[in-house]
């Protein structure tokens, strides 16, 4: 639920709370900021200091050097320098407690102090003010914070979500509030409250905006361990949190060796061979990357879980997800997941039918509630994904019912709104245009925003929602919808050889119209779905592979941005396998590495990791909603993972492919030779020995 992390800066939408160049920290975050494009909500801080006490963010920061730091999934542990000594910080956590423990070396008898900071000042983005300190673009979340001596408690609430400016005001969560309750080992000698900054002694409660609660502790005071339970429900059910996931006496190596078995028994079911040191780190932080979103949001009520509801406003019963980064995610993040943690994925497929009866549609980019934040409607995939693994456990016809209206319904005000990237108090987006996509065969770019790539991505979901239909058998709708899925033929310029946004009248609105985070370069190989289609409508084989050649060779392969993702694996389908498995490889080793900047662009939850993950293993879903993968070149020779509830590893071997043989020369699966490009999920699901014979010159395996 609440991701905790040392704090080097204050952040907000398009700046994230740690910078690796920053030479102080200002204390440690309980964050619910999923990306860096996407906004915080009900956060916990805290900070620690010796002497005179300071709350003041930007005063409070304590040097540090990155010798000191270390770093794991279940541990943090720095030194902090202060004027009057040093503070060694340790930090571990679990879904629902921050669990840390300052030990205090003072050098001029100084007494150590411990702060809880409420609200803060927080800062706004939206498409209409990017200026991000703007005084127009910043606000002040009311907080409360009270501290009970008996029970060395510093407990509250904010009501900071920097999100609630883009959706319409019934969607504006106005009851949402992130509460926090901070129990310390040791009794405090002194209490205070702090507004902006400035401190007010002996006070034990206080209300307003940046506001933080303080205490001291007696002269000689070594250490001090804190656990701070977060809820989204009450500061009662912070206080339960904090009992159930870390009960008092508990101590942080416990809670440390608790998170560290949890990573483990994921991170332990894959053992791989040949590969160096620092390629093994980039693999196990993918898959550690991969396993952190959508992120629980339900917590321990009793009987049954509850959760609080954005689109109710209010706390009802049941499981539930946030954090959708769909657009990102649907690409392969969710086959990861579908492969690796198949017991999720019911449950969060529960949490998005839940979305669609609380708030009336299926999530596109959920931050507690919908934030209209890209385009399309790819839950429609990431459902008939699951279906064609043949996963249980969802209501399909319920599925069915929120993905047709995906499909057949317009959102409100759909001839009336463009639906800007980040428009402010807009209804929930869905597919903006579907009104003219409907009747013209594509969205116009003098409509609607992002056109081109709304045009492309509802063809492709489209033919999602066929899967879907077909597999409740609505088989008219199926059709229709697999008709509609050919749209993309409506955009494409023959006179240009591109992908092109039209106007309503039916003109060419210009290459560099109607695009989200990509170019005509990379949208006119955006059809997943129909790929010998956009061959043939390319020219045929060797025309496809020339525009595949100018794409990379002309430098217009983005890796950074999603839409390029699948790019590389389509010489397979054009009888150029081995351009293929020269690209991926390279990508795999320019877009990656073991350093501080080790990706290329944003993670978006997953999606980027899973890229490196799926491509390292020899095979990517280059249409995922079919729940098939593309044969690609594995970058090791030998890999075991072990798939929860199957019957056998997943074993792939790929003799010398980390020794220069890049070429695939055949592949089996089980000892049956494949004899197409693709195989189905089903193939591996119960485990599955895959060989790759792999050769240092190019084959003619799948021409």
């Amino acid at each position: 639920m609440t991701r905790w992390t040392p704090q080097t800066r204050q952040h907000y939408v398009s700046m994230l709370p740690y910078t690796q160049t920053d030479e102080k920290i200002h204390g440690f975050l309980g964050t619910h900021q999923p990306a860096v494009w996407m906004g915080e909500s009900g956060p916990a801080q805290i900070f620690a200091g010796l002497g005179t006490v300071v709350t003041d963010f930007a005063e409070r920061g304590l040097r540090f050097n990155k010798e000191d730091e270390y770093a794991s999934a279940n541990y943090y542990r720095n030194v902090l320098d202060g004027a009057h000594g040093k503070i060694v910080a340790e930090m571990t956590a679990t879904s629902r407690v921050g669990h840390l423990r300052f030990s205090f070396s003072s050098t001029s008898r100084a007494s150590p102090h411990v702060g809880v900071q409420a609200s803060r000042e927080s800062v706004l983005l939206s498409g209409t003010n990017t200026v991000t300190r703007d005084p127009s673009n910043v606000t002040y979340p009311i907080g409360a914070v009270k501290i009970d001596q008996a029970r060395r408690e510093v407990y509250g609430w904010n009501e900071e979500r920097q999100d609630h400016i883009l959706l319409s005001e019934e969607l504006s969560c106005r009851s949402f509030t992130g509460y926090f309750v901070a129990r310390f080992s040791e009794p405090f000698a002194q209490t205070g409250i702090s507004y902006d900054g400035k401190l007010q002694y002996d006070s034990v409660a206080g209300d307003g905006k940046v506001l933080a609660g303080w205490v001291t502790f007696a002269e000689g005071t070594s250490i001090v361990d804190i656990r701070i339970g977060v809820s989204f429900i009450s500061v009662e059910q912070a206080r339960r949190n904090l009992d159930l996931e870390t009960p008092n006496g508990q101590s942080l190596e416990t809670t440390s060796h608790q998170t560290r078995t949890s990573w483990r028994d994921k991170l332990d079911a894959v053992q791989i061979a040949s590969m160096a040191p620092h390629e093994l780190t980039v693999f196990y932080s993918s898959f550690a990357h991969s396993l952190v979103y959508p992120y629980e949001i339900s917590e321990d009520t009793g009987s049954i879980p509850s959760y609080y509801s954005g689109y109710r406003d209010e706390v009802v019963s049941g499981d539930s997800y946030s954090g959708y980064s769909i657009w990102d995610t649907f690409r392969a993040e969710s086959a990861w997941l579908l492969l690796t943690a198949p017991e999720r994925v019911p449950r969060m497929i529960n949490s998005m039918l839940q979305d669609y009866e609380e708030g009336g549609w299926l999530p596109m980019w959920k931050n507690i509630v919908e934030t209209n934040i890209m385009v399309g409607t790819h839950s429609d995939s990431i459902i008939a994904q699951a279906m064609q693994a043949g996963v249980r456990g969802f209501d399909w016809d319920l599925a069915w019912k929120a993905v047709r209206k995906n499909a057949f319904t317009p959102p409100d005000r759909d001839t009336e709104l463009r639906f800007e990237d980040r428009e402010e108090h807009t209804p929930q987006e869905v597919r903006a245009g579907l009104t003219e996509y409907m009747s013209l065969g594509y969205v116009a770019s003098d409509l609607h925003s992002e056109s081109g790539s709304r045009t492309l991505d509802y063809a492709y979901d489209d033919w999602a929602a066929s899967i879907v239909a077909s597999a409740v058998g609505a088989d008219h709708d199926s059709a229709q919808l697999l008709e509609r899925a050919r749209s993309y033929i409506n955009i494409w310029n023959a006179g240009t050889g591109f992908m092109e946004a039209r106007t309503s009248s039916g003109d060419w609105a210009g290459e560099e119209t109607g695009w989200t985070e990509g170019d005509h370069w990379a949208y006119s190989l955006n059809v997943m779905h129909d790929v010998p289609g956009l061959i043939q409508l390319m020219g045929g084989n060797k025309s496809f592979v020339d525009f595949l050649d100018r794409h990379f060779d002309g430098g217009h392969n983005s890796h950074s941005n999603e839409p390029s993702h699948h790019i590389p694996y389509l010489y397979m389908f054009a009888g150029a396998p081995h351009k293929t498995q020269e690209w991926v490889r390279r990508i795999g080793h320019d877009d990656y590495n073991h350093t501080a900047r080790g990706l290329s662009g944003n993670e978006d939850c997953g999606q980027m990791s899973a890229w490196y993950l799926f491509s390292a293993m020899g095979f990517y879903p280059v249409n995922p909603a079919s729940a098939t993968y593309v044969i690609g070149a594995p970058f090791f020779e030998q890999l075991t993972l072990h798939l929860p509830g199957a019957s056998r590893p997943l074993r792939i071997n790929a003799t010398g492919a980390s020794h220069g043989r890049r070429y695939v020369k055949s592949v089996t699966i089980d000892a049956i030779a494949l004899d197409s490009i693709c195989f189905h999920h089903r193939q591996i699901a119960n485990g599955a020995d895959i060989v790759f014979e792999m050769e240092e010159t190019p084959q003619v395996w799948g021409m």
